[in-house]
């Protein structure tokens, strides 16, 4: 395999996993351990990963990865969280899907349900529901965000302060060991906000890789969410502390 091509799938694989060792890449991609040291300088020098003993990390920061990355990022552990999480809304209900991709999967999963109100600050959620004639779709306004389509500002805020949706479904960033919702966007964060204050029920839907990120903003804590859709376990601690908030861990798959 050429190297660009395997530096590529480390990536992939660190995104996926949070980290990655010399050796079970070597094994991997049945090369030298000398070589992956290589390849791991490269991406450290690169400043696409930071290099630890034995192995490389994803870098924190305050960027978030492309979206076009994002989308492609175990897209079935979100396309089957969106599932279970659709499978849950009840018929008649008002709803509020913020920006995300697991928040659009949620949208895909619900082309075929009528008689839902869809309030949205993300236009690639409006657009997937204007296939769907039975569902009535509310865009907020507010400041176009090009890099993946989402609004925010005062006019996205001020837009969902006129509704009292059954549930809010948000996504996020990154989760960490403490409970807390993290995000990279201020202006994404206080229209996430608003949600929640707004909303009867929050529900959150998180892959796996969140837990494995980080982010500068909070959004909340998991102990102000009725449920969390995920697709493996949390860690041991973290789920002590939901089942002591009580908040409900769905985890599919």
């Amino acid at each position: 395999m050429a190297q660009a091509f395997r530096l590529r799938e480390i990536l992939e694989i660190a995104r996926i996993e949070g980290k990655v060792t010399v050796e079970g890449l070597a094994d991997h991609f049945g090369v030298t351990v000398q070589t992956i040291r290589r390849d791991l300088a490269e991406l450290d020098e690169g400043g696409r990963l930071e290099r630890v003993h034995g192995g490389a990390i994803l870098r924190s920061g305050t960027i978030n990865i492309a979206y076009r990355e994002r989308r492609a990022l175990n897209a079935e552990g979100k396309q089957a969280i969106a599932q279970a999480c659709a499978a849950e809304i009840p018929e008649g209900a008002s709803i509020l899907l913020n920006i995300g991709t697991t928040t659009e999967a949620v949208a895909e999963a619900l082309r075929h349900r009528a008689g839902l109100l869809v309030l949205t600050n993300n236009t690639n959620v409006a657009q997937i529901l204007s296939a769907n004639p039975d569902c009535q779709v509310v865009v907020t306004g507010g400041t176009l965000r090009r890099s993946d389509g989402g609004l925010t500002g005062h006019v996205a805020e001020a837009t969902i302060r006129l509704f009292k949706p059954d549930l809010a479904i948000i996504g996020c960033s990154a989760l960490d060991t403490d409970g807390d919702v993290l995000d990279y966007d201020i202006q994404e964060v206080s229209v996430s906000h608003e949600a929640i204050r707004r909303a009867r029920r929050v529900w959150l839907v998180a892959d796996h890789t969140k837990f494995q990120r980080q982010a500068p903003a909070r959004i909340a804590s998991m102990a102000d969410l009725d449920t969390v859709f995920t697709d493996r376990p949390l860690p041991p601690a973290l789920a002590e502390r939901c089942a002591d908030w009580g908040t409900r861990v769905v985890v599919v798959g």
